[in-house]
């Protein structure tokens, strides 16, 4: 049996991980002094909180070693073969302490460095289990995914920036400049990184309309299994008018939305929103 895992970026819903038999490890968030797990006892308005309330960032970490060897043992003791999906390796420890801790396990266990984050680490988590699921093996289901990792399609807009800025991920112009003139950067993922790839000026309503059709053009062909809406805690009006426009300019089977975990959203903010899927 092969069993599916993943670091809890990859913001898929329950429901996708309880049907797909899915195990994920959470990633460590750190609030002042106080020691929280991903997708487990922190929700992202305890970030907001805490952000609010401190001025500060939260802090996320890596799991150890020894927590990924407990981890893929739980599985390769019941005679499983795991296939853990990090999130990208330039933008956490997280794949190279899995890549670690594979070593013990042979080929009972294979890490991927998803190249990704949130769900264009799940689109790929989701992809493997169609692959499981049409009967490949470990390695035939590991060759296809890293071919497919740099085709999908991870990017979003963030409403504000005060977060990247206190990340260190945007200068102190960039910040006062969306502040004045209302700029909303599109951030997207190449060879595994994060970099700015345009802006848009307005209403994060009428930036939506822009980056959906700006998407649409950059990507004429695409993998129609699924596309994500992913957002963090957007406002209703602005996730309605994304799911819209992906009806109208796309042609997928199911466009899934899902609300980003405490690790994404300590990176970005509320009211952050992406529209993900794999490209041909």
């Amino acid at each position: 049996m092969i069993r599916i895992t993943a670091d809890s970026t990859c913001d898929l819903a329950p429901e996708q991980i309880a049907q797909n038999n899915i195990v994920l490890m959470p990633l460590n968030i750190i609030l002042g002094a106080e020691l929280y797990e991903d997708t487990v006892n922190i929700r992202p308005q305890d970030i907001f909180d805490y952000v609010e309330k401190t001025g500060n960032l939260p802090k996320t970490a890596a799991r150890s070693i020894d927590d990924y060897e407990e981890f893929f043992s739980k599985f390769v003791d019941a005679g499983e073969t795991v296939i853990h999906f990090s999130i990208s390796s330039k933008a956490s420890a997280s794949y190279n302490i899995a890549a670690e801790a594979q070593k013990k396990f042979g080929d009972s266990v294979y890490v991927v460095d998803s190249h990704a984050l949130s769900t264009g680490q799940g689109l790929l988590v989701l992809r493997a289990c169609d692959l499981r699921a049409e009967g490949k093996t470990a390695p035939e289901i590991v060759s296809k995914i890293n071919a497919l990792r740099d085709k999908v399609n991870t990017s979003f807009i963030p409403d504000r920036l005060d977060y990247l800025y206190m990340g260190g991920r945007c200068s102190k112009m960039s910040l006062y400049g969306a502040k004045i003139l209302n700029v909303h950067p599109l951030i997207s993922m190449a060879d595994g990184q994060l970099y700015p790839e345009k802006k848009y000026v307005g209403s994060m309503l009428r930036c939506m309309r822009t980056y959906a059709h700006d998407l649409k053009e950059k990507y004429p062909s695409y993998d129609r299994r699924r596309c994500f809406v992913t957002h963090s805690c957007a406002d209703p009006e602005l996730v309605a008018l994304a799911k819209e426009k992906v009806a109208k300019l796309f042609d997928f089977d199911e466009v899934i939305e899902t609300v980003a975990g405490s690790v994404i959203t300590g990176h970005c903010g509320r009211n952050t929103i992406g529209i993900l899927f794999i490209g041909e």
